[in-house]
């Protein structure tokens, strides 16, 4: 089994907390990560229709059964159980449980209500290149993207992504939401696929999806509780230049995104004219994983004026910012740091570090700064 990185920041928190509770997109690894993490607690899923049938009639009931506790997994299923688990913490110091959800907005709806300043909330992603080595080119890995369960069952992309979007939308996005036609939500979410690392407009994606702009907000609203999709936001403090102020939208996983545009093997991410799109939102997804691993929840942004001069990434650290800039290509050229000295100079920033991620082999340090392998991401310091 491969070890997790967030494995070691939930077991440090358990010692401050009764409530632990692990958010993240179905498979994941959540559920092999809390058993290997809290061997010591009974393990109940919620997914099976009798155990939850039981949790939902007979909750208190229902948790006499653990006294010390449990694991309970994908408990969005069953949300009046957070009232009853506010009511045992208080009253007992002793019990522990361990809470795992795929849908973040229910279960971050129901923490607010009753779970606030008792749990610790924390985020799983598939694997990122600490826990998992990355494949030999960067296309194939994007193609297969970092599910566990393309790991551990040896299962083909163009088998599991296809059958994981279908779950996820018969399961995932009924519960939170009634949508008539799945079709539509589905085609939807390839138009979403199609505008990676684009600026969002809300009129035009849904123009093209034949739905209104509200209701386009609403279903993007839904790709992002359950960890599809993500909106990167602009960065435009400090700076008196007209800004772009719209957001990009990304997946928190490449894999599913090249399903969803119907690639079928890494040669076609070669040719394909997002292939640019996709490296970028890969190395992005690295950084929100560093992010979550450590427990925290940092915002990852990017920067563009009006004259589309752009950084593809910033991160923000208290006061400290570190600018990236992040190219597909595979052969060093300097002219990769012209946004980063731009935007320097505009920042009046002269000795802000800054760096630029590409796509070959070997990192080097350069009189204009340092280029970054996308295989050694953990050379980039905050």
């Amino acid at each position: 089994m491969i070890e997790r990185t967030l494995a070691k920041k939930a077991l440090t928190l358990a010692q401050k907390f009764q409530v632990i509770t692990i958010t993240g997109p179905r498979q994941s690894g959540k559920t092999t990560l809390v058993k290997a993490t809290f061997p010591a607690l009974p393990y109940v899923s919620l997914e099976e229709p009798d155990i939850r049938q039981v949790a939902l009639t007979d909750p208190r009931g229902f948790l006499s059964n653990y006294p010390a506790g449990a694991i309970l997994d994908e408990i969005q299923h069953t949300p009046d159980l957070f009232s009853y688990i506010q009511r045992l913490v208080d009253e007992n110091r002793q019990i522990r449980y361990i809470l795992t959800g795929s849908a973040n907005f229910l279960l971050m709806e129901k923490i607010s209500q009753t779970l606030a300043g008792r749990t610790a909330v924390l985020h799983l992603l598939p694997f990122s290149f600490v826990e998992l080595a990355p494949a030999e080119q960067y296309e194939k890995q994007i193609f297969q993207g970092q599910y566990p369960r393309l790991y551990d069952r040896g299962i083909a992309p163009t088998d599991f992504y296809p059958a994981y979007i279908q779950t996820y939308v018969e399961r995932d996005v009924r519960l939170i939401k009634n949508i008539g036609d799945i079709n539509a939500f589905i085609q939807f979410t390839q138009l979403c696929a199609g505008r990676i690392g684009q600026l969002l407009n809300y009129a035009s994606l849904a123009s093209d999806a034949g739905i209104s702009p509200n209701t386009a907000r609403a279903w993007l609203s839904i790709l992002e509780s359950s960890y599809i999709v993500f909106r990167l936001q602009p960065y435009y403090r400090n700076f008196n230049k007209r800004l772009v102020k719209s957001p990009k939208l990304y997946f928190y996983d490449t894999g599913v995104a090249c399903s969803l545009l119907g690639i079928r093997d890494e040669s076609q991410v070669n040719l394909h004219y997002l292939k640019g799109a996709l490296f970028e939102n890969m190395i992005l997804n690295e950084f929100i994983k560093r992010t979550y691993n450590q427990g925290e929840n940092r915002q990852l942004y990017f920067w563009q004026d009006s004259r589309g001069k752009e950084i593809d990434c910033l991160l923000v650290k208290g006061e400290k910012i570190t600018p990236l800039e992040i190219k597909s290509g595979k052969t060093v050229s300097l002219s990769y740091f012209d946004h980063l000295n731009y935007w320097r100079s505009l920042a009046d920033l002269p000795d802000v570090q800054g760096y630029v991620v590409y796509g070959g082999e070997q990192s080097i340090h350069t009189s204009a700064g340092n280029l970054i392998s996308w295989r050694e991401l953990d050379r980039i310091q905050e």
